[in-house]
């Protein structure tokens, strides 16, 4: 019995009642190091019979979990400006018409000079449109209905193709040497006081340069309805849609993978998904949104005691800046895929994934 042993007893046995007998006991009963240590050796020199009364160990129930899985909405921006409201339209035109009142003020000698072949020119589109502006209509601006410059919704003159159109015949008419060298310019154009603007001579045969057009904002593939393609519907966003081997279209995505974020996971699906052939920015780090769903039943999952619920998919945001989709090799099942606008996406997947990504896609 050491020092402390015998403290503990002395101390016990002079108090007497003030210690409960609970206390008591449990100062009494403790041993020092070399006790317990002794008493260890001696179980273990027992032999094994005396570790038969230990209980097995039983297994621990599968922790339940959800997969962490990565999407990309990968999107193609629109490449034109929208297309215009009617009313757009016509203001924009009648801001062009006002225009042209403003300019009423100064001669035209003020733009060119007289009695050149500009001066011609000036002459022939008056007398042909009313006013020198090659995009505002039938418009004469110094008669008396100068003031009616406005046109309804709707009129053909308001139309950016039309337009474009009577853009493309003055600039023919230029080239052929209608305005200089025809009947309306050259020596036939007049003065104010009726004497010939320029001296007289013989006209001659101009060949005809192609004047280049401007590219249709409808294309080919608009025409063909070609949903794979990415040469349709330049004015509005395209996004990425791809059909899994169930048969529903989805963004494409996969289960994360080891130690990798969300960023690395989005990189490597499109690899997997769409081939090597396009170049493709993956915008940030943080999802713009997320999908969950319940398998029909649990499975197991890939850490070992873990037992699959569903999953859920952060979407991350992509940009496509060249390339095109290839299937062909892709390792996660993908049958086919289609380029589509918003409204198109909220056709082709079910109501619940709609509602779950409707918020991270443009209106236009």
């Amino acid at each position: 019995m050491n020092a402390g042993h015998r403290s503990a007893r002395h101390l016990a046995s002079r108090n007497g009642a003030s210690i409960c007998r609970s206390c008591r006991e449990k100062t009494l009963s403790r041993k020092p190091y070399s006790t317990a240590a002794a008493a260890t050796a001696a179980d273990n020199t027992a032999g094994p019979a005396s570790s038969s009364h230990i209980p097995p160990v039983t297994a621990t129930a599968a922790q339940q979990a959800y997969q962490v899985r990565a999407g990309v909405v990968l999107s193609r921006p629109p490449l034109i400006t929208r297309d215009l409201h009617p009313f757009e339209k016509a203001f924009f035109l009648y801001q062009r018409r006002l225009n042209e009142r403003l300019a009423l003020p100064f001669t035209r000698y003020f733009y060119v000079k007289k009695d050149t072949p500009a001066d011609a020119e000036w002459k022939r589109k008056m007398k042909k449109r009313l006013t020198p502006a090659r995009d505002i209509g039938t418009y004469n601006a110094y008669g008396n209905e100068g003031w009616n410059d406005e046109v309804l919704m709707g009129a053909q003159e308001s139309e950016p193709e039309w337009q474009v159109e009577r853009l493309l015949e003055d600039a023919e008419a230029a080239v052929s040497g209608g305005g200089i060298g025809g009947e309306s310019g050259g020596a036939k154009g007049l003065q104010e006081g009726g004497q010939p603007a320029v001296p007289e001579v013989a006209a001659k045969a101009v060949v005809a340069e192609p004047v280049e057009r401007p590219m249709p904002r409808v294309t080919e593939a608009d025409k063909k309805g070609d949903l794979r393609s990415l040469d349709r519907l330049l004015q509005r966003t395209l996004y990425l849609l791809v059909k899994n081997k169930d048969g529903r279209w989805m963004f494409p995505d996969d289960q994360i993978v080891g130690k990798e974020n969300l960023h690395q996971a989005a990189e490597r699906v499109l690899i997997q998904a769409a081939g090597i052939n396009m170049n493709t920015w993956v915008v940030g780090n943080a999802p713009i949104g997320h999908f969950s769903f319940n398998f029909p039943k649990p499975r197991p999952g890939l850490r070992q005691n873990v037992e699959e619920l569903g999953g859920k998919t952060f979407f991350m945001k992509a940009r496509i800046m060249a390339g095109q989709a290839n299937l062909a090799e892709n390792k996660l099942g993908f049958t086919d895929y289609k380029w589509l606008a918003k409204d198109e996406v909220e056709k082709a997947v079910t109501l619940r994934y709609w509602s779950n990504i409707k918020n991270m896609l443009a209106e236009r």
